[in-house]
C-alpha cells in the first residue's frame, strides 16, 4: 500500500469553505491578484477538499475587452509547484505558463503574467503541470473577451459563462491523488459526480421570452459532454475563438475537453427546463433552468430568428480554398501502446479484451469490436462486476445489480493489487442518469418554423453508436492500474517518426501550416482525442475524413473521434516555443505533447 507522503492529502481540517464564483470586469492596464489555495468544498452531501483560484471553484471569470492588456499577480499557496495557462490566448509566448516558458511558481512564490487578449470568445485558465490533479482538484476558470465591434454578436437579454466537468468521489472525498505518477492513463480519469459551475445541482432562472447567451466550457479531464436543453430553441453562434461562419439551428452541441462552444437559447414559454448531457445509453441532467411567466424585455423574438452569416468568416472561406486539395505540412498520428504485466506465475494464458470480455483469444491480438490490444489472463478465468465483486460468473455477462459488464477476474485482481491507495474500486464511478429513450445521441428541440430541422453540431461521425467517442469508462479497475510505467500515448510525426518531445518542428511568423491529424485504429486503445495548440496561433478546420468543413470558426482545440482524420490550417503569429498536446489530461501527463519553435 502507498504510504500517506505519497498521496495529496485529502484532510479538510480549518480550511475555509469555497466562495462563490465572481465576475470581474478588467480594462486595458489593470493588475489583478490571482492566488492558489485550498478550500473545502460541498460536493453534494460530503465536504471535500478542492483547490481554487480566490477561494472559489470555478476561479474568477475575466471579463476583458479585446485588445486589452492585463496584469495578473498570481500566489501560489497551493500543494505542488504550479503554472498558470491562458488557454486559447495568443499572448506572449513567456506568459503562455508552461514549463518550455517559464520556471515553475514554488509553493509560497508568486509569478506575474501579463496577459493580451486579441480575439473575441471564449477562454479559461488552469495549471500546466500535474494538470491531470489541478484541474480535477477544481483550478480552472473562465475568460470573456468582449469585441470591440457592438454588432460581432446578436442580441441577448443576458450571458451566462457554464463550466462542465466531472469528478471522482470515492468514500466521502475527491480519489486520491498519487505524487509520484499519474493514474488512469489509458482513458482518462472518469468522473461519477457532474458539476456545472461547480454544483451538482445548479438552479438557473429565466424569463419568457428571454434569450440568454450560454458560453460552454468543457473543464473536465476526459470526459465528452454532449449538451442539449429539450423545449428551448438553440443557436450555435461561436467556438473557440469568436463566431461561427453561419448561425445555426441545433439540437445539442458537443464540447471536448477543453474546447468551448457559444449557443444563444431562447425560451418561448413559461415553465421548467433541464439543461442536460446525452449520451447514446444515457442521459444526465445538467441544470434545471426555471423561466417565469413575466416576459423579457424588450422583445429579441425578430432578431432571435435570423441566422446570421459573417463577412470576415466568409473571406476565410475564400483564403483557405487554395489548401484544401494541398498536400499537408505536417501529418501527425495518434497512437497507444500498452504494456500491461502478465499474469504472475507458470500458468498457461489466454488474451481478453477489458472492455468486451467476451473477447477472448489463444494468441495476442486486438479486440475486433474496439481495437483495443487484448490482455494476458490467466486461461482459467472467471468473470466479476468491478463494483460487486461478489457477483461472479463462469461466463462473460453483465451485473444483474448494476448492468455493469463482467470483465475478467484476473484483471480486477490485478488492478485491485496495483490500487489499493484508492479507496472503493470504482465504487459509485458509473453517474446516475435516466437511460435514453433512443439510442442515437440526440437532445430532442425545438424546430423553428422557419427553417430547416436543426441538427447536432459536433454529433455526426464514427462508424458505431457511440460516434467515435468514449463516453464513459467502460474499464474502471483496469484504466484506474494505467500509468506512463505500462501505457504510453504517442504523436507520431509521418515524415521523420519522431514520437511526442522528440518532434520538432519550426515555422515563422506568417506562415500558414497545413496540419494533418490521423487519429490511428492501429494503437493498443483506439479513442477520441482533444488535440490543443498553444497560443502560437489559432487554427482553421478544413475538413474531416475528406469532407470539407461547412460552417467555420477560429479554433485552438479540435476532437478527433476514433478512426478520424481532420486537416487544419494554422495561422502562426505569435513568435515563441509553443506546446502541442493531446487535452485529455492523463494522455498529456504520459508524454503525449511536444513543443514547436517560431521564429519571428
Amino acid at each position: 500500500m502507498a504510504s500517506s507522503q505519497q498521496q495529496f492529502t485529502t484532510d479538510i481540517t480549518d480550511l475555509p469553505p469555497a466562495r462563490p464564483t465572481e465576475v470581474v470586469g478588467l480594462s486595458d492596464g489593470d493588475r489583478y491578484e490571482l492566488r492558489i489555495g485550498p478550500v473545502a468544498k460541498r460536493v453534494g452531501d460530503a465536504a471535500v477538499r478542492m483547490l481554487a483560484y480566490n477561494g472559489s471553484i470555478p476561479g474568477p471569470i475575466l471579463r476583458v475587452r479585446q485588445g486589452a492588456h492585463v496584469v495578473v499577480d498570481i500566489e501560489n499557496q497551493g500543494d505542488m509547484e504550479n503554472t498558470v495557462h491562458w488557454h486559447g490566448l495568443r499572448l506572449d509566448n513567456r506568459y503562455d505558463g508552461t514549463h518550455q516558458t517559464q520556471a515553475p511558481i514554488q509553493v509560497g512564490d508568486r509569478f506575474t503574467a501579463v496577459i493580451k487578449c486579441p480575439d473575441p470568445g471564449a477562454y479559461w485558465y488552469h495549471p500546466h503541470i500535474r494538470s491531470d490533479y489541478g484541474i480535477e482538484m477544481g483550478l480552472y476558470g473562465g475568460i470573456i473577451v468582449d469585441p470591440d465591434d457592438a454588432g460581432y454578436w446578436p442580441p441577448v437579454h443576458r450571458e451566462l459563462f457554464l463550466t462542465l466537468d466531472d469528478l471522482l468521489v470515492e468514500q466521502g472525498q475527491v480519489a486520491s491523488f498519487s505524487r509520484d505518477e499519474t493514474t488512469h492513463a489509458a482513458m482518462g480519469r472518469f468522473g461519477n459526480v457532474v458539476l456545472v459551475n461547480g454544483e451538482t445541482d445548479l438552479a438557473l432562472t429565466a424569463r419568457r421570452g428571454e434569450v440568454l447567451r450560454l458560453y460552454l466550457l468543457n473543464t473536465a479531464n476526459t470526459r465528452v459532454f454532449n449538451v442539449g436543453l429539450p423545449g428551448a430553441r438553440i443557436k450555435l453562434v461561436g467556438g473557440d475563438s469568436g463566431h461561427v461562419e453561419q448561425e445555426e439551428w441545433v439540437n445539442e452541441v458537443v464540447l471536448a475537453p477543453s474546447e468551448r462552444v457559444v449557443v444563444d437559447v431562447m425560451f418561448e414559454a413559461a415553465g421548467e427546463f433541464t439543461l442536460q448531457h446525452r449520451t447514446p445509453d444515457r442521459v444526465y441532467p445538467l441544470a434545471a433552468v426555471t423561466v417565469h411567466q413575466e416576459p423579457a424585455e424588450p422583445s429579441l423574438a425578430e432578431s432571435y430568428t435570423q441566422l446570421r452569416s459573417y463577412p470576415d468568416m466568409a473571406a476565410e472561406r475564400a483564403r483557405v480554398q487554395q489548401y484544401l486539395e494541398a498536400p499537408p505540412d505536417k501529418t501527425l498520428s495518434f497512437l497507444a501502446e500498452m504494456n500491461l504485466p502478465d499474469p504472475e506465475g507458470d500458468a498457461p494464458v489466454v488474451y481478453a479484451c477489458p472492455m468486451h470480455p467476451d473477447v477472448v483469444s489463444e494468441s495476442p491480438a486486438h479486440c475486433p469490436q474496439c481495437g483495443m490490444k487484448l490482455v494476458a489472463v490467466a486461461a482459467v478465468t472467471r468473470f466479476v462486476c468491478p463494483m460487486h465483486p461478489e457477483m461472479v460468473s463462469d461466463e462473460p455477462g453483465h451485473c444483474p445489480k448494476c448492468a455493469m459488464k463482467l470483465v475478467p477476474k484476473q484483471l480486477v485482481d490485478q488492478a485491485a493489487s496495483h490500487g489499493h491507495e484508492h479507496a472503493g474500486h470504482g465504487d459509485g464511478h458509473e453517474m446516475h442518469g435516466e437511460h435514453a429513450g433512443h439510442g442515437d445521441g440526440h437532445a430532442e428541440a425545438a424546430e423553428p418554423a422557419h427553417a430547416g430541422a436543426p441538427h447536432s453540431h459536433g454529433a455526426s461521425g464514427g462508424d458505431n453508436s457511440s460516434g467515435g467517442i468514449e463516453w464513459e469508462d467502460d474499464m474502471v479497475d483496469v484504466n484506474r492500474m494505467t500509468t506512463p510505467a505500462n501505457f504510453q500515448w504517442k504523436l507520431v510525426d509521418s515524415d521523420t517518426q519522431a514520437v511526442n518531445a522528440a518532434i520538432e518542428w519550426q515555422f515563422r511568423v506568417g506562415d500558414q501550416v497545413k496540419i494533418r491529424l490521423v487519429n490511428e485504429r492501429a494503437g493498443d486503445h483506439p479513442m477520441h482525442h482533444p488535440f490543443h495548440i498553444h497560443g502560437a496561433g489559432r487554427f482553421l478546420i478544413l475538413s474531416r475524413d475528406g469532407v470539407i468543413e461547412r460552417n467555420l470558426v477560429w479554433k485552438d482545440t479540435v476532437l478527433l473521434r476514433t478512426g478520424e482524420t481532420v486537416d487544419i490550417l494554422l495561422d502562426v503569429t505569435e513568435p515563441g516555443t509553443w506546446m502541442a498536446h493531446c487535452h485529455i489530461a492523463e494522455h498529456h501527463e504520459t508524454g503525449m505533447m511536444f513543443h514547436f519553435e517560431v521564429a519571428e
